[in-house]
C-alpha cells in the first residue's frame, strides 16, 4: 500500500478538503480519507489531452511522453493521421506499438480520412474496410476527425460505411468542420459526429453547441483558439475540452494543457469547470480508462505545489510515479524506423512558372492561423518570361513536391513569409506531408528541396551563407531523439530563419498548414494552387 496526502481536489462534488490517499498493490485507489495534518499540496486528476497529433512534435510517442508527463498529462486522445498518410495502417500500428511502454495513456483513434482529398497525392489509403478492421480493435478507442464534411453532406457512400462502423462498435466520432454552421452544421452533426477542434469564433462555436456538438477549444503551435473561445467555459462547461492539436516541440517543452489550465483560472473561472474541462470530460466523452480521483479508479493523478502557479511536483499513473520534479522516470530506448520516401532530385529550372499575363492568386499566410487569405496580382517576369517573386511586396514561391513518386513540381506564390535571400523546406506538410517549401529565388528553394530528398524527411533551412537541418527520419515526421534534443534544434532553426527576415511566430508549422486543402481559403497541393472554399483547383 502507498499514500499520498495533500489538499484534494474533488471536482465532482466542488470541494476541496484535506485528506489521504490509499493505493493498492493493484495500482488502485483503495481508499480517500479525510485527515487533520497533511503535505502542503494539492492531489487532483492529471490533464488530457482532448485532441493531438503526435508527430507534430516531430518526436515518437515515447519520446513525447518523456515531457508530457512533467506537465501533469497522463492521457492524449491521438490521432495518427500524419503518419496514416504517410505509411498507412503501418503506421498506426507504429504510434500503438511506440507508446505501448511511454507509460502516459496514449488513446488512439482511426484515421477518417486518408488522404484528406482527392486533391493530392498521399502515400497511403485508409479504406472503409480498414476502418471497419481497425474500429474493432482494443487499441483504436474513437473514429478521428470527419475532415471531408462536403463529403458528409452529399451522403459519400465509403465516408457513410466509415461513420457507420464507428457507430456499431460503439465509438465515438470527431469532426473537423471549420466554418460550418447552420443547417449545414446540424445534418453534419445528425451523422453522429460528436466533437470539433476547428472553431475559430465565439458564434461558431455556440451554433454547433446548439446542434449539441462538444466543441473542443484548441490553442496549439500553429491555431491559437482560446481567446476567441474561452467564455465558454463559463457558458457550457459540460461540453467543453481542451486540446493542442498540433505542438512543435519547443513549446511542448514549455509546457501542454496546464497551461490551459493556468490561463483559465488566471481568467477568474471557476476553478471547478475549468478542471472538469481539463480532468474529466474527455473521460466521459471517449469512454477511456483513465482514473479521475475516485475510490476504485484508477491511480492516475497529479499533485501540484500551488493552484497559481500550478507547478506539477509529481504525476501518477496506475498508482506509479512517472514524472517527478521535471523529470520522467522513462528511459531512452531504441527507435523502430519506418518511413515511405521515393522520389527524385529536381533542378532549380523546374521551378519557373511560366508567364500568363494575368494576375496569379496568391496565397496569404496568417499567423497564428490554419486559415489563409487571398489575393489577385500581376507579378514581374524575367527576361525569358517566367513569374519572378515580388520581394518587395513580401510575394515568394511557394512549391509542393510529391513525395512518393517522381512527379513535377507544383510552384505558385505566397505572402507574409517576409524571407530575404533565403529558403525553407519541410516534409511534415499536412495532411499528404510531401514536401513544401517557400523562398525568394530558384537555386535556394532547390537546394532546400533536395537536401529533404538526400535525408528522406526534416526541415531545412538555407541562404547563401549558411544552413540549418533537423532530420526526421521516422516518416519525414519524427526524430528519433529526445524533445529537448529536438526542441533545441528547432529553436536554432526558427530563430535562423527569424534572422532572414520571417516575422511568423512559427514560421515552420505556418509552413506545414499551407498544403492543408480541407482548411480554407487557399492553399498548395502538389497537384497544384487549390480553392479550399469550393474544392477544385485554379
Amino acid at each position: 500500500m502507498k499514500q499520498v496526502s495533500g489538499h484534494i481536489i474533488d471536482i465532482l462534488n466542488r470541494q476541496i478538503f484535506d485528506g489521504i490517499i490509499t493505493i493498492n498493490e493493484e495500482g488502485k485507489i483503495e481508499s480517500i480519507m479525510p485527515f487533520e495534518h497533511v503535505s502542503d499540496q494539492y492531489i487532483l486528476p492529471g490533464f488530457i489531452d482532448s485532441h493531438i497529433h503526435i508527430e507534430s512534435s516531430m518526436v515518437t510517442p515515447y519520446e513525447f511522453a518523456k515531457i508530457a508527463l512533467t506537465h501533469g498529462t497522463v492521457s492524449t486522445i491521438s490521432d495518427p493521421h500524419e503518419i496514416a498518410n504517410v505509411c498507412g495502417m503501418k503506421g498506426i500500428q507504429f504510434m500503438i506499438e511506440n507508446a505501448q511502454k511511454a507509460k502516459l495513456k496514449f488513446h488512439f483513434g482511426a484515421p477518417s480520412c486518408v488522404p484528406a482529398t482527392d486533391f493530392e497525392n498521399a502515400g497511403a489509403v485508409i479504406t472503409s474496410e480498414d476502418i471497419a478492421q481497425l474500429m474493432q480493435m482494443e487499441d483504436i478507442w474513437y473514429l478521428s476527425e470527419m475532415m471531408n464534411y462536403p463529403g458528409v453532406l452529399a451522403h459519400d457512400p465509403e465516408i457513410l460505411k466509415k461513420l457507420q462502423s464507428a457507430k456499431d462498435n460503439g465509438k465515438p466520432i470527431d469532426g473537423h468542420a471549420p466554418g460550418l454552421t447552420g443547417i449545414n452544421a446540424k445534418k453534419y452533426i445528425r451523422h453522429g459526429i460528436s466533437t470539433d477542434h476547428e472553431c475559430t469564433s465565439l458564434n461558431e462555436a455556440l451554433d454547433k453547441l446548439r446542434y449539441g456538438m462538444k466543441i473542443i477549444i484548441r490553442e496549439g503551435s500553429a491555431a491559437k483558439n482560446f481567446q476567441a473561445l474561452h467564455s465558454l467555459i463559463a457558458s457550457h462547461p459540460d461540453m467543453i475540452m481542451f486540446c493542442s492539436d498540433d505542438k512543435h516541440p519547443d513549446d511542448l517543452i514549455d509546457g501542454h494543457i496546464n497551461q490551459l489550465v493556468k490561463r483559465a483560472v488566471t481568467l477568474g473561472y471557476d476553478l471547478f469547470d475549468v478542471l472538469k474541462i481539463a480532468c474529466i470530460n474527455p473521460i466521459l466523452h471517449y469512454k477511456i480508462p483513465v482514473g479521475y480521483l475516485r475510490t476504485h479508479d484508477s491511480a492516475d493523478f497529479i499533485i501540484v505545489k500551488s493552484i497559481e502557479t500550478w507547478e506539477v511536483i509529481s504525476t501518477y499513473i496506475d498508482g506509479e510515479i512517472v514524472a517527478s520534479q521535471g523529470r520522467a522516470s522513462l528511459f531512452t530506448h531504441e527507435q523502430t524506423m519506418i518511413n515511405h520516401f521515393n522520389t527524385s532530385k529536381i533542378t532549380a529550372e523546374s521551378l519557373k512558372i511560366k508567364s500568363t499575363n494575368k494576375k496569379q492568386p496568391i496565397i496569404i499566410a496568417i499567423d497564428g492561423s490554419l486559415i489563409t487569405e487571398k489575393q489577385y496580382q500581376t507579378l514581374p517576369e524575367s527576361s525569358d518570361g517566367s513569374m519572378l517573386c515580388d520581394i518587395e511586396n513580401d510575394i515568394l514561391k511557394i512549391c509542393v513536391i510529391n513525395r512518393y513518386q517522381p512527379a513535377p513540381p507544383a510552384v505558385g506564390f505566397i505572402k507574409n513569409f517576409g524571407l530575404i535571400d533565403c529558403a525553407i523546406a519541410s516534409t511534415v506538410a499536412h495532411d499528404s506531408h510531401n514536401i513544401v517549401a517557400v523562398g525568394t529565388d530558384d537555386s535556394l528553394l532547390a537546394e532546400a528541396i533536395n537536401a529533404l530528398i538526400a535525408s528522406k524527411g526534416g526541415l531545412f533551412a538555407l541562404n547563401k551563407n549558411d544552413k540549418k537541418h533537423i532530420p526526421l527520419p521516422i516518416a519525414g515526421l519524427m526524430s528519433d531523439q529526445s524533445v529537448v534534443n529536438v526542441g533545441q534544434q528547432y529553436k536554432e532553426i526558427t530563430a535562423f530563419v527569424h534572422e532572414n527576415g520571417c516575422k511568423l511566430h512559427a514560421p515552420f508549422m505556418t509552413l506545414s498548414f499551407m498544403a492543408l486543402l480541407v482548411i480554407p481559403k487557399i492553399k498548395m497541393s502538389d497537384l497544384g494552387i487549390f480553392d479550399a472554399e469550393r474544392f477544385e483547383f485554379y
